[in-house]
């Protein structure tokens, strides 16, 4: 007998419909598993045997063959146990249901019979919501997080029994549901304020206007400065995400088996900061089967790529294309998958090996070579995406020991909210696309409108310093914010003369 269940494989970040179609047939006992199945795939023949009988059913003693549908896609993971084990049942005539057409099953089975999570419920959720399907059945810990889901019933299990008994009637199961407007209250957290950082106040006014507008940061500096206390919070003055956001970053992180049993979606922007030993297929995704990487986990957060001369130079230059377009692009011989990139990039930098290049306190040990070296790190290219250059000097113990700590993140959150809002009602016909930072050319000669003052000091900038194409306009994205944290519509010239100074890295190479 022929049984078909409604199943979902994950292909890049996004849910995939797949029919998993069970055959018992006359024939020397086997169990052969068709359609492109990799090894924890093949393997599930195994945990599925077992969990049948030991869940008291009979297991066939006849040829079984399971095909997963479309052959054509590398089906992955464990999540195909429970819908093998129920396909089994139905073609055996174990189980009778009429339910089985209506719902999208995802599960691990254990050897006795206990169903375990799974990676990517949640697009595999929306691919079932997507295909009319009037529900999910999947393991009891997944549920929180299918139900995030709208539109769709989502039944939890914790034995393979128990789904036997709903999907026959003989059992009710009440589907599981998540308050979301309660999540998104309770969830958003920092243990982190900027009132915790003394001095450096040019730092924290260029944080928000990074903050602001969605600018990346390059800060530069010697050991003990502050980089790393201030560019982990960061993402206490963003925006809070909105649930399309959430939604996003929170399919990445299911889908690498990283989301917290107790969050079924992600309310906090990431903060992501890899060790400078990552690879680049670690830092960008990829593999056999490609993944995400660091630079999709941080997706709607922040990246921070602190000591980044550390860095393997070929680690750093994969970098380009996310900075730029806001995706990655993984090419296989086979298939070609985008994850989405959309992040604030912050790197810290300090400005020789020894770090202490200029400082007036401390005496630099570094001879000029090492010192070329270690900055041509950071290419030239790479620089030239990043929109602010800071210079972060050495606190002075006046300012480490005074009372002063400056605005708290929620005083600065304000502010970084209300030119956010400004951005928001400027780009509304434009489909994702929320701030400064996105815009390309075409976006700055209809939203950076110059008065006379502030076009001659742009204009003798460019001249003076050789900025190049890419540095006029980052100028203006900069510009473009500050003005509207400054709540003007036309940008002045003390705007232009802020942003100007943002690249003074760029300038000192020029001088």
């Amino acid at each position: 007998m022929l049984a078909k269940i409604q199943s979902s494989a994950v292909v890049g970040v996004d849910g995939l419909p797949v029919e998993v179609e069970v055959d018992i047939s006359y024939g020397l006992p086997a169990f052969s598993t068709v359609g492109l199945p990799e090894g924890a795939v093949r393997e599930s023949r195994e945990r599925v045997k077992a969990a049948i009988k030991n869940s008291g059913y009979d297991f066939p003693n006849r040829r079984i063959t399971v095909n997963l549908a479309p052959a054509d896609v590398k089906k992955e993971g464990t999540g195909y146990d429970l819908p093998m084990a129920l396909g089994i049942l139905v073609a055996s005539e174990i189980l009778k249901s009429e339910k089985l057409e209506k719902y999208g099953i995802i599960g691990e089975l254990s050897l006795d019979g206990s169903i375990r999570n799974a990676k990517g419920i949640l697009p595999m959720a929306i691919a079932a919501r997507n295909e009319g399907m009037e529900g999910v059945l999947v393991p009891e810990e997944n549920a929180n997080e299918a139900a995030t889901v709208a539109g769709i019933q989502v039944i939890g299990v914790k034995k393979l029994y128990e789904a036997v008994e709903f999907l026959a009637g003989r059992t009710a199961i009440e589907p599981t549901s998540v308050d979301l407007q309660n999540v998104f209250n309770n969830s958003t957290h920092y243990d982190v304020d900027f009132n915790e950082v003394k001095g450096q106040e040019h730092v924290k006014r260029a944080l928000e206007i990074a903050a602001a507008g969605g600018h990346n940061i390059l800060m530069k500096g010697p050991p003990g400065s502050g980089k790393t206390m201030l560019a982990r919070r960061l993402p206490t003055i963003l925006p809070d995400l909105t649930f399309e956001e959430a939604l996003e970053t929170t399919k990445i992180y299911s889908v690498m088996g990283l989301l917290p049993a107790d969050k079924p979606l992600l309310t906090s922007r990431p903060f992501r900061a890899p060790h400078h030993t990552i690879s680049d297929a670690g830092l960008i995704g990829g593999g056999q089967n490609p993944r995400p990487g660091e630079v999709s986990l941080a997706h709607n957060g922040v990246l921070f790529l602190d000591e980044s001369a550390e860095f393997k130079k070929h680690v750093l230059e994969v970098l380009r294309q996310p900075v730029e377009d806001g995706f990655v692009t993984i090419s296989r011989a086979a298939s070609s998958l985008s994850f989405p990139a959309r992040f604030i990039l912050v790197v810290a930098l300090n400005p020789c090996p020894c770090g202490y290049l200029g400082d007036t306190r401390n005496n630099c040990t570094c001879t000029p070579t090492q010192i070329q070296r270690y900055e041509s790190k950071l290419s030239g290219p790479l620089q030239d995406r990043i929109d602010m250059h800071l210079e972060v000097p050495a606190l002075l113990y006046k300012e480490m020991s005074g009372s002063h700590s400056g605005d708290s993140s929620a005083q600065i959150k304000d502010r970084v909210e209300g030119a956010r809002d400004i951005q928001k009602e400027r780009y509304k016909y434009r489909k994702k696309f929320y701030c400064n930072g996105q815009m390309g050319s075409k976006d700055l000669k209809n939203f950076c409108s110059l008065d006379e003052p502030s076009r001659k000091l742009l204009e003798e900038a460019v001249e003076r310093l050789g900025l190049s194409a890419r540095s006029y306009h980052r100028i203006l994205k900069i510009a473009r914010t500050i003005a509207d944290l400054d709540k003007r519509e036309i940008l002045e010239a003390k705007h232009i003369a802020e942003a100007i100074q943002y690249r003074r890295l760029d300038c000192r190479k020029k001088v």
